[in-house]
């Protein structure tokens, strides 16, 4: 007797009828539908404060204006090509009126957790794959590091016998957004992930792409991290957006509420995630990479509470 037959996942059944997930609301009444019940505000940077290197128009006088207004402002990005006082040099530069402990990048992030689970104590090194935002956070908790920037013109001896010596006393391989990136580098993380025992993998981030310049989308640090996920078989530690660390440390730090901070960020899989999925309330903007179909398509089903073109909208008569 044959087997009845199976409905493809995400196929219609007969007789079922298939419930439309609702369209995310513009926001058009921001004092009533955000500010009143928001004290805090966690913006991401690439895609809502800045395209690559240049401002976001009109977003200096938006911050100022949410201040007088005495609303507290963090600054969370995924980026860990800069450290806080890179980010905060960036910010200056732009006319942005910033503190260094307003910023968190996904840098600090790194140094944060390895802070946090004591690995200074093991008196192991961290192998780098990234920039300079990376060594400068380690070099401030004062976690021995090989790699990085020293790394990124070096080639693998490839030829008969030709072998990379990696170092045994590595504990941990912090993989980072790397301009540089290289098969040296590759050769080098998969020899300590795979053969040192109980070595980290670590990822700043998952980014699929990023706002390296404002001209066009370049490829994030996903595809880095996925290169070494692709020759150790092994799932990194995520330290950056969605990863609940950065918000934790908010949270703890500034005592802050979660019901009372707003989430806002261009990227669903990160940014609105990351707001959901630890408590607080999103709004995504059109300034980045995500577009308004994408939004409101039938695919997304990460659905933040409201979105905006820029968030010039937030301070709007």
């Amino acid at each position: 007797r044959p087997a009845p037959a199976r409905s493809a996942p995400g196929a219609a059944v007969p007789g079922m009828t298939m419930t439309a997930l609702p369209a995310v609301p513009r926001l058009v009444n921001p004092n009533a539908e955000l500010l009143e019940t928001t004290s805090t505000f966690i913006f991401d940077c690439d895609g809502v404060i800045w395209r690559g290197d240049a401002v976001i128009p009109g977003v200096p006088e938006v911050l100022k204006t949410l201040r007088g207004m005495g609303k507290r402002m963090f600054f969370v990005t995924n980026n860990s090509t800069k450290s806080r006082a890179g980010y905060l040099k960036k910010f200056t530069g732009l006319g942005l009126d910033v503190e260094a402990e307003e910023i968190f990048s996904s840098s600090f992030a790194a140094a944060a957790y390895l802070k946090q689970i004591k690995f200074k104590k093991t008196g192991k090194k961290v192998y780098i794959i990234g920039e300079v935002g990376i060594q400068e956070e380690l070099d401030l908790i004062g976690v021995p590091w090989i790699g990085g920037e020293n790394d990124k013109d070096k080639a693998p001896d490839m030829g008969t016998g030709g072998r990379v010596e990696h170092d045994h006393d590595v504990g941990a391989v912090v993989v980072g957004f790397d301009r540089y990136f290289n098969y040296f580098k590759i050769q080098n993380a998969q020899l300590c992930i795979n053969e040192n025992p109980n070595c980290l993998f670590i990822a700043t981030n998952l980014d699929a792409v990023t706002h390296l310049t404002s001209a066009q989308e370049w490829a994030g640090n996903g595809s880095m991290v996925g290169a070494i996920k692709g020759c150790t078989g092994q799932e990194p530690i995520l330290v950056g957006k969605p990863s609940p660390l950065m918000i934790d440390y908010i949270v703890e730090t500034y005592h802050v509420e979660r019901e009372s901070i707003c989430m806002v960020g261009d990227r669903l899989d990160t940014d609105v995630m990351f707001g959901k999925s630890n408590g607080l309330s999103t709004v995504l903007t059109l300034s980045g990479v995500t577009t308004e179909a994408k939004l409101q398509s039938e695919e997304n089903h990460i659905r933040p509470d409201f979105f905006v073109d820029t968030i010039n909208d937030f301070v709007k008569q």
